[in-house]
């Protein structure tokens, strides 16, 4: 396996303990895991801290996803913002909710600022990633969240590959598009860091998302990819949001992760 990628599922494959988890990822031959947190804050610090120490003795990447409701650039102030603040890691950029999209990355750049700043004073600060999104008119296209990152040095993109796919209406068929999207994120990452992609296969209609499928039953394939990441020196970590095992070790192979 190369050391330039990691590859592996958006979800521990074992919540019992984190040496199942663990163990669940080495047997497959998986080297990065992303946490998932979309649904509730599942995991306690003890199994935290654990999983924490056993990945980094094993060279496994780990990643958070944020619950769903803790995205930035709300609208107003007040208890939705003061939720999401405690829920970012991977995160969605979150929504026009009425506003030109000028304005709706500004109040995303404000916002996260100032979470940046609560953050630093409890040395917690560590790189978040914005995701792009699968529904056109939603924030969260690759030039939105390139925006975001270009201006906070701190934020990366990650790169949804599906989520292209669906929002172009299935343009990502040769290597070129991908070469594209990560040569836009390449000019906004600080150097030695990964790339961080998301990947697996899509369902959509009227250029948004549906749902992730099996690999093989709609459009998206990993080729391109392996073919696009051979070109640049970065790193990269690819996650898995494919919906079965046998999907995420069928795109394993291919990427020769």
């Amino acid at each position: 396996m190369s050391r330039n990628l990691h590859y592996g599922p958006a979800r521990v494959p074992s919540r019992d303990s984190p040496r199942a988890a663990i163990d669940a990822l080495l047997a497959r031959g998986l080297s990065a895991c992303e946490i998932d947190f979309e649904g509730r804050f599942w995991m306690d610090y003890e199994f935290a801290g654990e999983f924490g120490q056993l990945a980094a003795e094993h060279d496994i990447a780990l990643s958070v996803h944020a619950p769903i409701a803790g995205f930035m650039g709300h609208a107003e102030r007040g208890k939705k913002l003061n939720m999401a603040v405690g829920m970012l890691v991977v995160f969605h950029p979150g929504f026009l909710l009425g506003r030109t999209r000028e304005d709706a990355i500004d109040s995303i750049v404000e916002q996260l600022g100032e979470l940046r700043e609560r953050l630093e004073g409890k040395d917690r600060a560590v790189p978040f990633g914005i995701e792009v999104m699968g529904r056109v008119r939603e924030i969260g296209s690759i030039d939105d969240v390139c925006d975001i990152a270009s201006r906070l040095d701190w934020v990366r993109p990650v790169i949804d590959f599906a989520h292209m796919h669906a929002t172009s209406d299935g343009a990502f068929l040769g290597v070129e598009p991908f070469v594209e999207a990560l040569h836009k994120a390449d000019a906004v990452i600080e150097p030695g860091a990964p790339f961080h992609i998301h990947f697996s296969d899509i369902q959509f209609a009227n250029r948004n998302e549906t749902k992730h499928l099996p690999y093989g039953e709609g459009t998206l394939r990993a080729e391109p990819l392996r073919d696009a990441l051979a070109q640049f020196k970065r790193p990269a970590t690819v996650i898995s949001e494919s919906p079965n095992a046998e999907s995420t070790d069928e795109i394993k192979e291919i990427l020769g992760a």
